[in-house]
């Protein structure tokens, strides 16, 4: 009898994990690259229309007062997936050859949800560093994503306008052939492929001094490379290339719950949408590019629901840092903008310290669980790898993710309850409390964000106070004023740079 029953509670026991297992949700991270604010049409814009983005938006929770965790996109990769502020790591846009910028020690977003049960992958841009330092394209390229947590990884191993221009499935450059090996420097030139510098007669369209370097698909990139002639992409099938593996991805893994890190290439310069797109707005490249993201999103949504997994999949959608026009090439971006305001209502870019660095289109959709609203919560990425450990059930450990709050209940539309304190990094560190907007001040100005970007960096040698309910556009500084509130803001920030553990709100 004692063996029946202990044989019923162990098939019992055995069942109900089962069940657990199968009912978490999959997670879905759609991530574009460089999209403002004001670039979706669910967001206001009135010069392009972004159908697919729109659903997720209206069919799930909007955010008006969300952001990433810092103006550029390598810090707030890395703070995505470790749960962790940037500044700690000193993380800054990486070079194409850098090393590895993750500890492979270190506790990632991939990894938590693969000790609950699930099949992790990234599929897209990377820019967080491959290997030790000393890569040899032709060969094992690691460590990497799979010692980070990820089951599977298809990338851009930096980002597209930056060599090699390959794609790195797991550890392997794809299509490359032994017999034509790949070099990378990014001091002096190797081989003799054209360079933009040298030859702009054979650019697409023209590029600066630092991306005009070596020439691949008709334009010029940051850093030197020679060989790896067939494993050299096309931008405009990148896109396309991404969506087939995320696809595969999925109908791999189906029948357990799966995360995919979806990182979009666009709208990033190079910006090279395919012909399809062409002219699909009058904003020229990068208008067209929204569109062609647009288009891919619908297509990886469509292919959840075509697999009858829409009611048990949350997608969430965002992008890594604020709007940028010129960012290295004369495409025609800032000549044809028109009317139309990436940034929406608030000021600066990418790179910017200013709202619209870090200020970014958010959208949290779970078809038959989140009920469709917007939320004017204050939120940060850096809070989704707490909150999708709160929601499966798992326990962070002390070290872990020190930085993310858990807020599924706000992520989720349930409550509006979100940061108290929201830092922001640029090139200094920003502090949101409520509607106040606190930018510690710098030794001196970054010149260089205005001189080469022609964006304006936010930064002051003096500390800089604004009230965003009456001063959208950060226009008037009220420190002088508010001498108590900017002294709470500063020790808050110091609390942050001294404390790595804080799970208070």
């Amino acid at each position: 009898m004692n063996i029946l029953k202990a044989l019923f509670i162990a098939i019992f026991l055995c069942s109900s994990s089962a069940i657990g297992q199968e009912s978490k949700p999959n997670i879905v991270i759609i991530y574009v690259d460089d999209l403002g604010y004001g670039d979706l049409s669910c967001y206001g814009a009135t010069e392009v229309s972004t159908p697919n983005a729109d659903k997720l938006a209206t069919e799930g929770v909007r955010f008006t007062d969300a952001h990433c965790s810092a103006a550029t996109c390598t810090p707030s990769r890395y703070s995505l997936l470790t749960g962790r502020y940037a500044f700690r790591k000193n993380a800054a846009v990486l070079p194409g050859d850098a090393p590895l910028l993750i500890s492979t020690e270190r506790e990632t977003l991939p990894k938590m949800l693969q000790k609950n049960g699930y099949k992790t992958a990234v599929v897209g841009k990377w820019h967080l560093g491959l290997g030790d330092g000393n890569v040899d394209w032709n060969s094992k390229v690691s460590p990497g994503p799979l010692e980070i947590g990820f089951d599977y990884s298809y990338l851009i191993p930096s980002t597209g306008d930056r060599v090699p221009s390959v794609l790195l499935e797991n550890y392997n450059v794809v299509d490359l052939d032994p017999e034509d090996p790949i070099k990378i420097n990014y001091k002096k030139k190797v081989g003799n492929d054209p360079t933009g510098n040298e030859n702009p007669d054979l650019e697409r369209y023209a590029s600066d001094d630092f991306h005009g370097k070596t020439i691949v698909n008709g334009v010029a990139r940051i850093g030197y490379m020679s060989g790896g002639n067939s494993a050299r992409f096309r931008d405009e099938t990148v896109p396309y290339q991404m969506l087939n593996k995320a696809r595969n991805f999925i109908d791999k893994n189906k029948e357990q719950p799966f995360f995919l890190y979806f990182s979009f290439h666009d709208i990033h310069v190079p910006r090279l949408p395919d012909t399809r797109f062409a002219g699909a707005t009058k904003m020229g490249v990068r208008g067209d590019a929204i569109v062609q993201m647009d288009y891919i999103t619908g297509e990886l949504i469509n292919h959840l629901e075509k697999r009858g997994l829409k009611e048990n999949t949350i997608i969430v959608f965002s992008s890594d840092n604020g709007p940028v026009l010129d960012d290295g090439y004369a495409d025609g971006a800032v000549e044809l903008l028109g009317n139309h305001k990436p940034g929406g209502p608030y000021r600066g870019n990418k790179y910017s310290a200013y709202e619209a660095g870090t200020r970014v289109p958010t959208m949290v959709y779970w078809p038959g669980t989140i009920t469709p609203s917007k939320s004017n919560a204050l939120l940060t990425q850096t809070d989704l790898y707490a909150s999708f450990a709160e929601l499966i059930g798992h326990q962070l450990s002390e070290q872990e993710a020190p930085d993310s709050y858990a807020m599924w209940d706000v992520f989720s539309g349930k409550s509006t309850n979100g940061r108290e304190f929201l830092l922001e990094e640029s090139v200094t560190l920003s502090l949101r409390h409520g509607n106040y907007k606190y930018i510690h001040p710098t030794k001196k100005k970054a010149s260089w964000i205005k001189d080469v970007k022609n964006i304006e960096s936010g930064t002051s040698t003096l500390p800089q106070l604004f009230d965003l309910s009456e001063d959208i556009e950060e226009r008037v500084n009220i420190e002088a004023k508010n001498k108590k509130l900017v002294k709470k803001m500063q020790a808050e920030i110091e609390r942050i740079k001294n404390n790595e553990v804080s799970r208070k709100k």
